[in-house]
Formats: C-alpha cells, structure tokens, sequence
C-alpha cells in the first residue's frame, strides 16, 4: 500500500463504512468488508475469528486462504489454537500488531499439508468496541514480513468500524427479538380471546344436543363433536402456553410444573441455587423443557417425569428425565427427531452442550448446561 491514499482507496474505504453502517447478516457483512479491505490495502489473504466468552473462535470469513488452509473444508482454521487466538484470549492484544507468524501455517507446513502460497505472517488487529470484545481481524500476502505503520493505522480505523458495526448488529438482533416476543404474546391473547372461546362455545353446543335430542344417533354426532372439541381446546391451550408461557414470572421450574400439569403430566422438581438468568437463557431453558415434557407425554408410555434445576454463577443446568419406553440413541448419527434437533440447536446457539441418554427399556434423560 502506497503512502497516499488515492481517489479509488477513499472510494473503497467509503464503501466500508456503508456497508458496515447498513448491514445486518454478520457474516455477509464481514466478508463484504474483507474483500474491500484487501483490495484497498494490496493485500491478498485474509480471515476473521469471531470470539466469545469461553475463548472459543469461529471462523466467519476469509479470503484466498492457501490450499494449505483449505483441506477438509477448513478444518485447521475451525479448530486448535494459534498464537493470535491465545493472545486475544489473555487479553495481550489490544491494538494492530505488526506480524505474527501464523502457527497454523508452519503446523501445515510441518504436516506437508498442501501448497502455503508463500504465506508466512499476518498482520493481527482485535475487533471491540469500547471495552466489548468480539473477535480478531488477520491480513498478509505471500512473502511479506513487515507492516508499515500507515499499514497498521489503516487496520485499525476499520477494525474500530467493525466492532462499532457489530455492536449494532447484536443490538438490532436484540430488539428484534424483543419484538417477536412481544408479537407472540399479542398473538397468545388473540387465540385466547377469540378462538378459543369460540371453541369452548362450540363444546356447550354440542353438549345441549346431546340433552336436547332424542335419537341415538344424533347423540352420537353432538358427543362426537363435542369429543373433537374437547381435543381442540387441550391443543389450544398448549399452543397459547407455547406463545406465552403464563406462571414464568414466578420462575422457571414453577412455570415448567404448571405445563407439566396442563398436559396431565406428574412431576418431581428439584432445584438448587439462585440466580437472575438472562432473558434469551430462561427463554430457551422454557422452551427445551416444554419440548422434552411434551415428548415425555407423547412418545414414553409414562405419565411421570423429574425435572432438576441447578443455577450457579457461571452456568446453569437442567435436567428432565423419564423412567418411559425409551428408544435407541446414537450419539455419533445425526439426529433425527425433530425435537430434539430443535433442544440441541437451542442449546448451543447460547454455547452450550445438550446431551441425551436413553436405551430401548430404561426411560430417557435430557441434560442441558448454559454458560451465564
């Protein structure tokens, strides 16, 4: 990169900054922007490490890694860990650092993985936004081994603009789930008030037939109907505590006991510890232990379940268990129920580890743990 900036730079930086001032999809919006960053600059190689909390990194984007990097869909980018990674991670790097030789470089190189393209150092920038931390911006080209201040200074200006922008993007992200809740409990109220009062109409319907007539089979009819009804309004009621799961503001586990008992489910609770969960974690812990109860009810041949509550500083677990049927589980294949794809995604979207335990016979186990 020369010491000038020319008309074409500004106008690349320009589309940088619009592009992390309006996007909303993370990793569209960061591959976008390493693309231009890489052009602006000369360079030819590039990635970014998402980090979070526990140290762990994602790769989000990257741009003409060696093929040395690319074997086995990018497997030693998405594991292990590389000197920049540990840096970040003990809070040693806190602005543009001139070069680094990249670890999983020489470890490819060590292991005859494949063509390195010249590549031996990067340059390594940490995205934040005041004292928020999120991940680590790499850049470097084919036998280039020294960084120019200029060089160092321009990685850092659009470093501060993607922490800025991601702080955004979490932000939005925020509000729009604040919105879908509000929106699932105006539509909880609107099944409430309306259909199913119509439903519960239709039942005492059916049920002054049955009384006012006296042919059998139209009795019959109006006590099917009514039969019908019934089921409808059972799932009516299930579905408005899917959307807006009344008694959770008297806690999780009194919430989870009252669906147990909505679906005629018996329950042994158990909790230990106290702690103020975030809402996104109560919300999925909600939804994971509604699924694993309705499953219970549903697929294991018992009307009893146990469901255990542990809450600590640093992570939360929860446990729903079953002395059922069961079924064959093999942690090693895909999963296959819907349901518990859904308790496992859940999990995981807030770094979590989902487990599941059961044998033909001998009941099911589900066990959740969130880091706080």
């Amino acid at each position: 990169m020369s010491g000038e900036a020319t008309y074409e730079d500004i106008t690349v930086l320009k589309e940088i900054a619009e592009l992390l001032n309006e996007g909303t999809d993370t990793k569209a919006v960061l591959s976008g922007v390493l693309q231009k960053l890489l052009q602006v600059t000369g360079l030819q190689t590039g990635w970014i490490f998402l980090i979070d909390g526990r140290g762990r990194h994602e790769l989000i984007a990257d741009v003409a890694l060696p093929p040395a990097l690319l074997n086995q869909d990018k497997l030693r980018m998405c594991q292990g860990k590389c000197w920049c990674v540990n840096r970040y991670n003990n809070h040693e790097l806190n602005k543009a650092t001139n070069i680094i030789e990249c670890k999983r470089i020489e470890d490819a190189m060590a292991d005859e993985a494949g063509n390195t393209c010249g590549l031996t150092h990067h340059a390594t920038v940490p995205l934040r936004a005041g004292e928020e931390r999120f991940g680590i911006l790499n850049v470097g080209s084919p036998y280039k081994t020294h960084f120019e201040k200029n060089e160092l200074a321009l990685l850092e200006a659009v470093a501060f603009q993607i922490g800025t922008a991601l702080k955004r993007i979490k932000l939005t992200h925020r509000e729009q789930e604040t919105a879908l809740i509000a929106e699932r409990n105006r539509l909880a109220r609107d099944l409430h008030d309306s259909v199913n009062q119509l439903l519960f109409s239709l039942s005492l319907t059916a049920r002054a037939g049955v009384e006012m007539t006296s042919e059998e089979e139209v009795k019959q009819t109006f006590r099917y109907i009514q039969d019908l009804t019934q089921e409808a309004l059972g799932e009516m009621r299930g579905l408005i505590w899917q959307l807006k799961p009344q008694g959770l503001e008297n806690g999780l586990v009194s919430a989870l006991s009252s669906y147990a008992e909505m679906i005629g489910l018996s329950i042994e609770s158990k909790m230990s510890g106290a702690v103020s969960l975030p809402g996104k974690v109560e919300e999925a812990l909600w939804r994971i232990g509604q699924e694993a109860l309705a499953n219970c009810k549903k697929h294991a041949g018992t009307n009893a379940a146990m469901l255990s509550f542990q809450a600590g500083e640093n992570e939360v677990k929860m446990t729903i268990q079953d002395a059922g049927c069961g079924f064959h589980y093999d942690e090693n294949s895909p999963i296959l129920s819907l349901g518990l794809r859904n308790m496992k995604t859940r999990t995981e979207a807030l770094n979590g580890q989902f487990e599941v335990t059961s044998r033909l016979g001998s009941g099911t186990t589900i066990h959740i743990q969130i880091p706080l």
